[in-house]
């Protein structure tokens, strides 16, 4: 699989988050039925449905995947239609909308609320706890696997080399106790119904467009103060994430089997502004100072289990630095990765 030095277009960078590699291929030539993805519109969704239909195509295989999602990007719901993925308008939260979804073997969990949780915390609640238990009593057969944030472990030494999946959970702030309410339900209703079901505590999945490097990147480039506050942090290509999440669905058991996935290298803030300075030739600032605990992930169970990811961080860190110094778009979402109150 070969990868551009830069990236030139929003098209090839979308062709390049959905490019399923030779494992992801193989599972979808095992995959028995279809898939429905809830919360398919979101940041990761439309490059994880189009990376599965198109390993899906590739291994020969016709089966349906469904996106479903509010779709208020009418944009993103015909570019899932393009693909041949059915999309699903609809609140996940209505009754009726929820019980009309269609029967599938195997269901992808993206649904959840990370923006603005803070200020609004009873519809974080909801969509991050509630909804997951919603699901499951509309699915109890269904294989699930969803996605949850490396935020429930709390801050670890930031010399700990990360918190395995067996490590004390301790969330810090209502977003991250509300995230791990969305596993305590999933981890419920797979004892009660048996139904297999993976956990994915992501860790920071980076594109040129969005995630903690493209933060770090903007803030250089504009000449404004990088806080050093949270002074490490993990990344990983979106398309890894894409391919090694889909490869997950393998392992799906009862009690859940959980992963933390992200990048293999735990990466140093004032380092990383530093290389986007050198290359954009404006010296960074910096504010804060750097605290010995960070939100941090050991990746030894993915990496033995799903494989490594293809993409190393100094290649995204160069694509970023390129896609922002030539003005590209971006998504204008930042992860707020330096706050250390949970609050986002």
């Amino acid at each position: 699989m070969s990868f551009p030095s830069s990236i030139p277009s929003v098209a090839v960078l979308e062709e390049m988050l959905s490019r399923p590699t030779d494992p992801v291929v193989e599972f979808a030539s095992r995959l028995s039925g279809d898939v429905l993805v809830l919360g398919a519109a979101g940041k990761i969704g439309p490059s994880l449905c189009t990376m599965l239909a198109r390993a899906s195509r590739q291994a020969g295989v016709r089966r349906t995947i469904y996106a479903a999602s509010r779709f208020s990007n009418a944009i993103v719901k015909s570019q899932l239609e393009h693909e041949g993925i059915r999309t699903i308008a609809c609140n996940l939260l209505s009754p009726p909308d929820l019980l009309a979804l269609p029967e599938a073997p195997h269901i992808l969990f993206l649904a959840g609320m990370k923006f603005g949780a803070t200020g609004n915390e009873p519809l974080t609640w909801a969509m991050n706890s509630l909804l997951p238990a919603l699901v499951c009593q509309r699915f109890p057969r269904s294989r699930i696997t969803a996605f949850s944030t490396g935020t429930v472990y709390g801050w670890v030494p930031t010399h700990s080399g990360g918190a395995s999946e067996n490590s004390p959970l301790n969330p810090v702030g209502e977003y991250a106790m509300s995230c791990l309410g969305r596993e305590r339900m999933f981890e419920f209703h797979a004892q009660r119904n048996q139904n297999p079901t993976t956990l994915l505590r992501l860790f920071y999945a980076c594109e040129p467009r969005y995630g903690v490097l493209v933060d770090i990147g903007l803030r250089v480039f504009q000449n404004q103060p990088v806080d050093v506050s949270m002074g490490c942090f993990n990344a990983i290509w979106q398309g890894d994430a894409n391919a090694l999440s889909l490869l997950s669905m393998d392992h799906a058991s009862v009690p859940p089997k959980v992963f933390n996935l992200t990048g293999p290298s735990t990466l140093v803030t004032r380092e990383v502004a530093l290389q986007f300075g050198r290359v954009f030739n404006q010296p960074p600032q910096f504010i804060g100072h750097e605290a010995p605990t960070a939100c941090l992930g050991n990746v030894d169970r993915a990496t033995r289990t799903l494989g490594s990811p293809i993409i190393p961080t100094a290649t995204l860190i160069d694509w970023t630095a390129e896609w922002i110094k030539n003005s590209k778009p971006t998504l204008d979402k930042p992860t707020h990765f330096e706050s250390r109150d949970g609050r986002y």
